[in-house]
């Protein structure tokens, strides 16, 4: 448990890092030497025969891998797509809903015909398959080894303000954005991790939970499909609605766990929650793009999934000693449930925040056009005036 929850922590935790090389060398040199170093950390980890090992081979470097290979993939996107950016995210990002259903049968199936390690070595062609894909990304977007090189080819390394983009802090509606996501994250993964517990405990072994996981992994996909289209229809900042009401849902659908007497409504919650998983993750490349624009997007979404990774560590843990304590995780889930509303109250303030900064920024080239106006009239007309006593003199002579 410790090594899949060290991988999971890796893969959010690096993403801050991963934005910075992004920038510095760009899309595609990180993806490719991402996937790289998690086929090697994969691959390291069919040979190891104690648990030890793992911590380093899966926990960190398969991790890091992943995450080097994962985050230029959304950067990558909003240098192609403009009007259609929810969609294309929604179609990108349904490829993991597609293999959360597919992907455990097939695992259960290799484990038990060649067992674990030669498990991990058939996954290994995933990860090749991944670092191919990556020579496909072509950045239209200029990096700042680029700027920096110019055409001599020559690269300095850029200042440290360059580096850490942390201008990106200075946007009040993307620092409202850090802050509501992780508060919400709080409680958002607690009911994934703890709910297949949850059904042993309240029905027992005559319930089959996999039908639970696929019907969020289904429900997952259909949601960022319908749900990235639909962002497309809803202009700039407003986007962040969508998100609001996916927290509220997901709240919802986390409190109502305990009340479900019968699988059959445990079911329906699964399908609910799901979909609106799907909308919450396939409008964050989109978001990101309104908030900060195309040139900063990458470090604002490294930054935004290294804050993540903080509750998304502590959440499950914390329910998980809320049942070691209480003997039921009743308790877990109705808690897990008020963080998603907290923080999906605190991005409602999102869009209005935005527009008013859009209408400051409008407002000073304005203002500076008014400025040269008056100067260049007050300018005539000192013109004019001195030049009307020169003519008055002349006809005097």
């Amino acid at each position: 448990a410790w090594v899949s929850s060290l991988s999971m922590g890796m893969v959010f935790f690096c993403s801050p890092i991963v934005s910075i090389f992004t920038d510095l060398f760009g899309c595609r040199k990180v993806a490719v030497v991402g996937a790289a170093v998690g086929l090697v950390g994969l691959l390291s980890s069919s040979f190891v025969s104690t648990i030890e090992p793992l911590y380093f081979t899966y926990g960190i470097l398969f991790a890091c891998g992943c995450s080097f290979a994962y985050q230029p993939s959304l950067v990558i996107l909003g240098h192609y797509f403009k009007k259609r950016l929810g969609l294309v995210n929604g179609i990108v990002t349904a490829g993991s809903s597609l293999f959360t259903v597919s992907l455990p049968f097939l695992l259960r199936v290799l484990i038990d015909s060649v067992d674990l390690f030669n498990t991990l070595r058939v996954l290994c062609i995933l990860m090749f398959v991944l670092f191919l894909a990556g020579f496909t990304y072509k950045p239209l977007v200029p990096n700042t080894k680029d700027k920096e090189g110019g055409k001599k080819g020559k690269f300095k390394l850029p200042p440290a303000k360059k580096i850490c983009n942390f201008s990106v802090f200075k946007v009040l509606s993307y620092r409202i954005w850090a802050l509501g996501i992780p508060a919400a994250l709080f409680g958002y993964f607690v009911p994934y991790v703890h709910l297949m517990n949850h059904v042993k405990e309240r029905f027992g072994d005559s319930v089959p939970e996999e039908v639970l996981l696929l019907c969020l992994g289904i429900t997952s996909g259909v949601g960022r499909l319908v749900f990235g289209r639909v962002a497309d229809y809803i202009p700039g900042a407003k986007k962040i609605y969508l998100q609001v009401a996916s927290f509220f849902f997901i709240g919802l659908m986390s409190m109502m766990i305990p009340l479900c007497n019968v699988f059959g409504a445990l079911v329906a919650v699964c399908l609910f929650m799901g979909l609106f998983d799907g909308c919450f993750i396939c409008i964050m490349a989109p978001i990101a793009f309104e908030l900060v624009g195309a040139q900063d997007v990458s470090q604002a979404i490294g930054f935004l999934l290294g804050l993540m990774s903080v509750p998304m560590t502590v959440g499950p843990p914390i329910a998980g000693l809320l049942r070691d304590k209480l003997g039921t995780y009743d308790v877990a889930f109705y808690l897990a449930g008020v963080p998603p509303l907290i923080g999906g109250a605190i991005l409602c303030f999102i869009p209005w925040v935005h527009e008013r900064q859009k209408l400051k920024e409008r407002a000073k080239p304005v203002d500076g056009e008014t400025t040269e106006k008056m100067l260049e009239n007050e300018s005539t007309l000192v013109s004019d005036t001195t030049e009307k006593p020169a003519k008055e003199l002349d006809s005097g002579f």
